[in-house]
């Protein structure tokens, strides 16, 4: 299998990736850098939203109670879903999916190239961001997180991107209809969240175990560093996502 839908999709994202990898990084930073002038505010949060955020006044629980507990995975959440839709969904609305198509290219290999770049993708806006954290790291005084803890937390982020992609790039095998999709992923998004945040608080802590974000970050690898039987359920559940749409994908009719 030759790469050029993959080098190509990449060149044609090129700005738009730009422009995720800078911003997302930007977010991060400014508010990581945030950390010591909102230290002890933490304290005056309720109780249920300290405990469902896992907030504290360390490094750690800052940075995981807001900047990787809401911001950075909503980022990742947009990314992959958007760039997912992108690959089938919303090229076969348009009509732009039947021209690729109409090459000696096989739907398999359309969809693992722009799955492939999308990872890509999401890979490189986890590393900007690592890079971002650790240029501010001295000057916000957050230091307590180790540039490795920081890594596996950024490996965490690229890898839930990639699962939303793939839930992105499955569904529009399936159904061929952008605002599906998006409608789709968005409530699956917004149910999973809710999730592993408060089901806690329901006193159901068996609801987070089906939810992505338990696996993103609830084994802390700000606190603990790579959490690898995490990374590797959002592995899995990504290729069994894109291996069921593709599979559907392979069998439709796309011109209906």
């Amino acid at each position: 299998m030759s790469s050029a839908i993959l080098v190509k999709y990449l060149s044609d994202s090129r700005r738009a990736l730009t422009g995720w990898a800078v911003g997302t990084a930007a977010v991060a930073t400014v508010y990581a850098s945030t950390y010591p002038s909102q230290r002890e505010n933490t304290a005056n949060l309720p109780e249920a939203l300290r405990e469902g955020l896992h907030i504290d006044q360390s490094a750690a629980g800052y940075l995981h109670a807001s900047v990787f507990g809401i911001l950075l995975p909503l980022l990742a959440m947009i990314y992959g879903v958007t760039a997912g839709t992108r690959a089938i969904a919303a090229e076969e609305e348009s009509g732009q999916l039947d021209l690729v198509l109409a090459h000696p290219v096989t739907r398999t290999q359309l969809a693992a190239e722009r799955f492939g770049a999308l990872i890509a993708g999401a890979f490189a806006i986890a590393a900007l961001v690592w890079l971002g954290l650790l240029a501010i790291r001295n000057g916000s005084e957050l230091t307590s997180v180790t540039p490795v803890e920081f890594l596996a937390q950024c490996l965490n982020l690229a890898l839930l991107a990639v699962l939303f992609g793939a839930l992105a790039i499955g569904l529009g095998g399936v159904v061929g209809r952008r605002s599906v999709v998006l409608v789709s992923c968005a409530v699956i998004g917004v149910v999973s969240y809710t999730l592993d945040t408060f089901a806690g608080q329901l006193g159901a802590d068996w609801l987070a175990y089906v939810s992505p974000f338990h696996y993103y970050i609830g084994g802390e690898p700000l606190r603990h560093g790579f959490q690898w039987a995490d990374a590797l359920v959002l592995v899995i559940a990504s290729g069994v996502l894109f291996v069921l749409g593709v599979r559907r994908f392979n069998q439709r009719d796309i011109n209906s």
